[in-house]
């Protein structure tokens, strides 16, 4: 057990509380069990620490351990929370879970055996935690961490204090919302292509361009290679091919996907490429996007593919399209905002079910959306809407 708080100990001297993800506030951490899932690098860690260092009670007592530490060669999570508990443990953080094999099984009896510890534990985007062998779906809250949204960009690597927005504020006054974030934010256009480039994870913060997506890089062969192969139990020939496909995607996004080309192409069936994109939509690295529908149509192939953020754009192209980068973080924010987008008859994307909206370039005309009430245009390069035009940056503030 020294072993563990002496990591613990050596660690936590290098967080601080300077920056707070936006999720952080919003979890309930006086809950028995919390699982956070993300994007490697989204900053979920961080947010354990964070916790364990300045947000627990006083008397409080927690002991911090990645699942893949050296520890647990000769200790099983549960014997970890057993003794932690006999020596005054109060909380126990358990950092990328699904390295752990038995990860379930000991979590339900932790929380059944020791109602008085509270566990929280982060895990990849890409692990589904309901259906583990244990049902942990009555004791878990779960929560989805995604990447940084424009604000928080700003707020971390400017030092800003800038609030959301809601939706509906954009909708029904852009100038003056707009206006309100430019008394503080008197340029909002030069750094939002950097944000577009190299913003989405908070890794950005004191490194240069080609560092980011070097890092970015990495991020994306990490999750495919590693969490994606052990939660789905990839082999290495599966793994290659995904990598593969995820290239295709990078150099066609947005487009209609045909998934019998894709599986002659990649020499799979129709099926595994078909859960192939919906892994790596859960493991944060691809958005897919379908026309409105019911029932099992749903479980079908996507109608149309994004990758999930701009910066894989730019990590995965030399020069990605103007137009796509566009459109991929307008479906981003929206949906990490807890938006439910699908794809407009009329326009490009229709927004919970109510909103229409067309995105584009500043010249973009409302021809698109004549005749739709609730339409509107989404236009790059201006720095304050009005009426049905509305600045894209300004969606970067949803969360």
């Amino acid at each position: 057990m020294e072993t563990l708080l002496e990591y613990q100990q050596a660690i936590i001297q290098e967080v601080s509380e300077d920056f707070h993800r936006f999720l952080y506030h919003k979890l309930p951490w006086e809950s028995r069990m919390v699982a956070i899932k993300g994007l490697r690098g989204a900053g979920k860690t961080t947010m354990l620490l964070q916790h364990m260092k300045f947000m627990q009670q006083s008397n409080a007592k927690g002991l911090y351990l990645t699942a893949d530490h050296p520890w647990l060669y000769t200790h099983t999570l549960l014997d970890t929370a057993k003794i932690w508990v006999q020596n005054g443990g109060t909380a126990l953080y358990v950092d990328e879970v699904h390295k752990y094999q038995n990860w379930s099984r000991e979590l339900k009896n932790i929380y059944d055996g020791f109602p008085k510890l509270k566990v929280y534990f982060t895990a990849s985007s890409a692990l589904d935690i309901y259906r583990g062998e244990s049902d942990l779906s009555r004791r878990v809250l779960t929560y989805t961490l995604p990447g940084m949204s424009f604000r928080e960009y700003l707020n971390l690597t400017h030092h800003m204090s800038l609030p959301t927005v809601s939706l509906e504020q954009i909708l029904q006054d852009p100038a003056q919302t707009a206006a309100s974030i430019k008394a503080e934010l008197e340029t909002p256009l030069p750094l939002f292509r950097d944000y577009l480039m190299r913003g989405y994870l908070p890794f950005t913060q004191g490194e240069q361009q080609g560092q980011y997506l070097t890092k970015l890089l990495q991020v994306i062969d990490a999750s495919i290679s590693t969490d994606l192969a052990f939660i789905q139990d990839y082999s290495s020939t599966h793994a290659v091919k995904i990598k593969r496909l995820m290239g295709v995607i990078a150099e066609s996004a947005p487009f209609e996907p045909n998934i019998s080309a894709l599986a002659q192409k990649l020499q799979l069936g129709r099926d595994t490429v078909n859960n192939f994109l919906h892994h790596l939509e859960r493991a944060c690295l691809l958005n897919l996007v379908n026309r409105p529908t019911q029932g099992v149509a749903a479980l079908q192939k996507p109608d149309k593919i994004y990758l999930e953020n701009t910066n894989l754009s730019f990590a995965l192209r030399e020069n990605p399209d103007q137009g796509t980068l566009r459109e991929t973080f307008f479906l981003n924010q929206l949906r990490n905002a807890g938006n439910e987008i699908t794809l407009a008859e009329k326009g490009d994307f229709l927004v919970n079910g109510t909103y229409t909206f067309e995105v584009g370039g500043s010249g973009k005309s409302i021809k698109q959306i004549v005749g739709l009430p609730n339409g509107y245009i989404v236009a790059d390069d201006i720095k304050i809407g009005f009426g049905k035009k509305l600045p894209l940056w300004l969606f970067g503030f949803l969360y």
